[in-house]
């Protein structure tokens, strides 16, 4: 008996050892990606702000209106916060998108999305193309909302559509890119958004990031799938 308790109460502290190893591992992975996240906003922002200014002064003088969209997205554990974008769509754009809903390019799918949206202004189609108009999420970033890498902010009333498997996304902070964002974008279904995003929870770390990061640029430059 004194032996089986003797074992018993090694393994229940070998067990505890462990479980502080691996938050311990855990809490610097994290905090080692928020430094990263932090640094690599910051520089991205100082060095692209003669492009803000020059996106900014091309989206006032066509049409007068705000330079920035600005919605509310859901976030790490169901957290809202504000996520801007450079305006490409016209003024009052939501409020055309209800008589759109039957022309999305897949009908029923959880987000809309429509190839040739009416709504996109001329420079609009411009900056979507090169995702220039996701550009001041840096700022989201750097304030701690997202993280350059990981799943794409859902707006909550897509988020009142998901199932419990869909909620897995919100298990990280959400990211400017990810595994779907450089696999075909928009042309990417909801669904396989869903299956790409739980692939980089299970799997993220600090090389799957920079390889992500890495094919982010051809990505971009190329604008394939972005519409």
């Amino acid at each position: 008996m004194l032996r089986q308790y003797q074992h018993a109460t090694l393994q229940s502290r070998k067990a505890k050892i462990k479980r502080k190893l691996w938050l311990a591992v855990i809490t610097a992975t994290l905090a080692f990606k928020r430094a990263m996240d932090m640094l690599l906003s910051f520089v991205a922002l100082l060095m692209l702000s003669p492009l803000f200014l020059f996106v900014a002064l091309a989206i006032k003088l066509h049409d007068r209106g705000p330079v920035f969209y600005i919605q509310q997205r859901v976030g790490l554990q169901g957290k809202e916060f504000p996520f801007p974008k450079f305006r490409s769509m016209v003024m009052h754009a939501d409020a055309l998108k209800d008589s759109l809903l039957n022309q999305a390019d897949r009908a029923g799918d959880v987000t809309f999305k429509m190839k040739q949206d009416p709504r996109v202004t001329p420079i609009g189609r411009f900056i979507r193309r090169f995702s220039i108009d996701e550009l001041p999420q840096l700022w989201c970033v750097l304030k701690g909302d997202m993280s350059i890498v990981g799943p794409r902010p859902p707006v909550p009333r897509e988020v009142a559509l998901y199932t419990q498997e869909d909620r897995r996304r919100l298990e990280v902070k959400p990211g400017l890119t990810g595994i779907w964002q450089v696999s075909g974008r928009s042309e990417i279904g909801f669904k396989q958004q869903v299956e790409l995003d739980v692939l980089y929870i299970e799997s993220h770390g600090f090389w799957l990031d920079l390889k992500l990061i890495l094919k982010t640029i051809p990505a971009v430059l190329t604008g394939k799938g972005a519409y």
